[in-house]
């Protein structure tokens, strides 16, 4: 659907966010970021992922000064609590179990990042999901098959998470970790891919 006018770095080894890409048949390279990510005390939802994003970008767009590098983190809040991934399945179902029958929110930094161009952009997209009620059986049966373990939350909605999900407002593709509308618009903006004539 696209073509790549430019080198273009994924700073991201996420299946999730590599397949975004790829299914636009968008050319890159998927380089990972190898930085702290860790939260600073007091630091807000929407700030934190907004500086991951940066400086997962940065990181990388240092090595690649010519390159034009997307960068991205995704967290779920609720009640400004941040839920990351899970360390164990005990926390999986902690969180499984606080999500319940509630709405929470799914935050994405994102950012366009071009050394040599003096491009650092930042932004963030928030998504509203709204949960289903279930049992605690039910979150352990979901556990057990593995999935949320390596998810923010411990659920993948484009997987069989997408069971508890009621209810979404905004961008799905957020969720699954990569505001795609924004991020096409950016990189069409900056003439870094254009549509396939």
């Amino acid at each position: 659907m696209f073509q790549t006018n430019a080198e273009l770095i994924l700073a991201s080894r996420s299946p999730r966010r590599i397949d975004f890409f790829s299914v636009l048949g968008l050319r890159f390279t998927s380089y990972p970021a190898d930085i702290n990510e860790t939260r600073r005390k007091n630091e807000a939802p929407i700030p934190f992922v907004r500086r991951i994003a940066y400086e997962k970008a940065e990181h990388v767009g240092k090595r690649y000064s010519s390159a034009w590098i997307v960068s991205a983190d995704t967290i779920v809040t609720i009640d400004q609590d941040v839920l990351g991934k899970p360390q164990s399945a005990d926390e999986a179902a902690e969180m499984l179990m606080r999500l319940s029958g509630k709405e929470h929110e799914v935050q994405t930094g994102y950012c366009l990042f071009c050394e040599n161009e003096s491009i650092r952009i930042v932004k963030n997209v928030t998504t509203t999901v709204q949960f289903a009620p279930f049992a605690e059986d039910v979150a352990q049966s979901y556990i057990k098959t593995g999935e949320p373990l390596d998810k923010a939350g411990a659920y993948g909605i484009q997987g069989l998470g997408g069971i508890l999900v009621a209810g979404i407002n905004g961008s799905y593709s957020n969720v699954v970790g990569l505001p795609m509308a924004e991020i096409i618009t950016l990189l069409q903006h900056y003439r870094v891919i254009s549509p396939r004539p």
